[in-house]
């Protein structure tokens, strides 16, 4: 009896199987003769929250290009980004000139938060923490990388503060800034802390350009003076309204900017302050607000936008993160004339939307994006990297 109850359940155990089998080929042979569904696109952007100018208007150029971050253009057309997450460097191309990308690829990858790009002379340099690399003849093998020629790997390694924004100067010298590696502090030990150093092409011959710089993650050069102006990040835990972030310029090599013992121009540090007077030091052009963190920033030298753009700054504020009301999260104009700024005022707006929540280190912002770089095309128009949503918008202008 055992014995042909044990064969039934066999026969049955056999006879279902055999079923759920053909129920699956039936499944697929249907899903074969079925179009395959489409995955919905994603929705747009809703740009219509980002506030330009009369004339001006904002769109997308390129997605996918994760925690953007500084970027520079190839003679070729190739736009290339640094990211600060991620460990990626991108190439985006746009080859039937219509505005928007054809094409996002990853030209180099594994590298330690590789947020400065420059170009010249057919390479792409990429500043990564302590490390700064080139890659030649990149335009013409956007598919199959060069190997990367190290330039130094001898700065410092802490990553505090120590992402880079990097670029050529009117000397042909490549200028590498090495923030503060903290809040507040004196680092007598390495000299390069809290500097902008400068560098042959060939990583040869580094020096100290201008010191007492907290945490650049911006500058360029006047087109007509020359002078090198740079954003400067100013410190944390003095209150929401102190100190304010800094644009500053540099009239010549060697000059102190303040930090850890003054901050924009008046305001000695509570813990360093003592050491050295405000006076001893090169104030500020422009007070930003406080907390802004103004990083990527360029001068407008092209012929798209109106006259009165020209020579003035565009200025990225990524915002504040521990200010009980938020503040930045926007493009700023700084008007410059000589080594003067003669207006400063938004210029895109719409990044922050309100404020999600708070708590005793400060408000943390509802943002649709963070402007985080900006760049001028050939053409004349305005690119912004954010590296939040991982896009590039394009700013354009039409009479």
């Amino acid at each position: 009896m055992v014995t042909v109850i044990s064969r039934w359940r066999s026969i049955h155990l056999f006879a279902l199987a055999s079923l759920l089998l053909a129920s699956v080929g039936l499944l697929a042979a249907q899903a074969r003769q079925r179009p395959a569904q489409q995955r919905p696109d994603p929705p747009p952007p809703p740009l219509e929250k980002l506030k330009v100018p009369a004339g001006f208007k904002i769109d997308v150029y390129a997605e996918g290009v994760t925690s953007a971050r500084q970027m520079a253009i190839g003679p070729k057309g190739t736009l290339f980004v640094g990211s600060r997450a991620g460990g990626r460097v991108y190439a985006i191309t746009d080859a039937d000139g219509d505005h928007k990308a054809d094409s996002v690829k990853v030209v180099a990858s594994g590298l330690t938060s590789p947020s400065g790009v420059a170009f010249r002379d057919g390479s792409l340099y990429v500043g990564a923490i302590s490390r700064v690399l080139r890659y030649d003849d990149i335009e013409s093998k956007l598919d199959a990388p060069p190997a990367a020629v190290v330039l130094t790997d001898a700065l410092p390694t802490a990553t505090h503060h120590g992402f880079k924004f990097i670029a050529f100067g009117p000397d042909g010298l490549l200028y590498v800034p090495v923030g503060g590696p903290c809040n507040v502090c004196e680092r007598l030990d390495d000299p390069r802390f809290a500097t902008i150093l400068r560098m042959k092409p060939d990583g040869s011959n580094i020096e100290v350009f201008a010191s007492g710089i907290r945490n650049t993650v911006g500058f360029d050069w006047h087109p007509t003076t020359k002078e090198l102006w740079f954003t400067d990040n100013g410190r944390d835990e003095m209150g929401d309204d102190v100190p304010n972030d800094e644009l500053n310029v540099a009239t010549q090599a060697g000059q102190h900017f303040g930090f850890p013992y003054c901050h924009q121009g008046n305001v000695p540090d509570p813990d360093f302050g003592a050491k050295r007077p405000c006076a001893d030091f090169v104030p500020p052009a422009q007070l930003m607000g406080p907390h802004v963190a103004a990083v990527g920033m360029t001068f407008y030298t092209e012929t798209m936008f109106p006259a009165a753009y020209q020579n003035t700054v565009f200025i990225a504020q990524h915002g504040s993160w521990n200010r009980s009301v938020p503040l930045g999260y926007r493009v700023m104009a700084a008007k410059v004339e000589g080594s003067k700024v003669v207006s400063y005022e938004p210029f895109v707006v719409g990044f922050m939307q309100g404020i999600r929540s708070t708590s005793p280190r400060g408000a943390t912002a509802d943002t649709f994006a963070r402007p985080a770089s900006v760049l001028v095309m050939p053409d004349g128009s305005l690119l912004i990297s954010d590296d939040q949503q991982g896009r590039i918008y394009r700013v354009s202008y039409a009479k």
